[in-house]
């Protein structure tokens, strides 16, 4: 279980990558991988593929990005789900909220 953060700067582009276990375990890491990024510049893409479990702490986790990135549904994209990923964000209506891919 890790997260783990790359910057494009041609792009602007953060993208941060979970490995494991997505849950309050990570909410250091995870915080740490956007809070000290211009969000007014950048925007976000969490990388799921990796993820084998989210729970109610890492859905918290997201709307708190999706806050720092200004709330904006097109500042923060969702990619790499895999099935019972993607089923928990759709349950929780995240696709109202955020890019899917």
């Amino acid at each position: 279980m890790s997260v783990t953060r790359r910057v494009d700067e041609q792009k602007s582009q953060v993208t941060i990558v979970i490995d494991g276990r997505f849950d309050f375990a990570q909410h250091k890491a995870f915080r740490d991988a956007y809070r000290d990024v211009d969000a007014k510049r950048m925007t976000f893409v969490v990388d799921l593929a990796g993820a084998s479990y989210l729970d109610s702490s890492a859905l918290g986790m997201l709307l708190l990005l999706r806050d720092y990135a200004g709330g904006d549904a097109t500042r923060v994209s969702i990619i790499g789900c895999g099935e019972d990923v993607r089923r928990v964000l759709k349950i929780a209506n995240f696709e109202k909220l955020f890019q899917l891919d």
